[in-house]
């Protein structure tokens, strides 16, 4: 089970043991797990991102120095955006 796709799909869950949900009084909660498997995060882009960024230090070290430098960095960052997209 994801369980992070449970929370987010059923806000009434708030346990999760093995593949069994249960709400705050302890009840099972009955979950759909094809919705469960099909459920992307939609903050995942952030951390494919964050990875494949240059390092902040270069990124500042070319808007220091301008010119060509920025705009090859901003380049660098606009693809992998493009290559991430939220």
């Amino acid at each position: 089970m994801n369980a992070q796709a449970v929370y987010a799909l059923y806000p009434q869950v708030v346990k999760t043991v093995g593949e069994e949900a249960f709400d705050i009084d302890g009840n099972e909660v009955t979950y759909d797990q094809d919705a469960v498997n099909a459920w992307v995060d939609p903050s995942a882009y952030k951390a494919k991102r964050a990875a494949e960024y240059p390092p902040i230090g270069d990124q500042l070290d070319a808007l220091w120095k301008g010119g060509d430098a920025a705009a090859e960095m901003l380049a660098t960052v606009q693809a992998v955006k493009a290559k991430y997209p939220k």
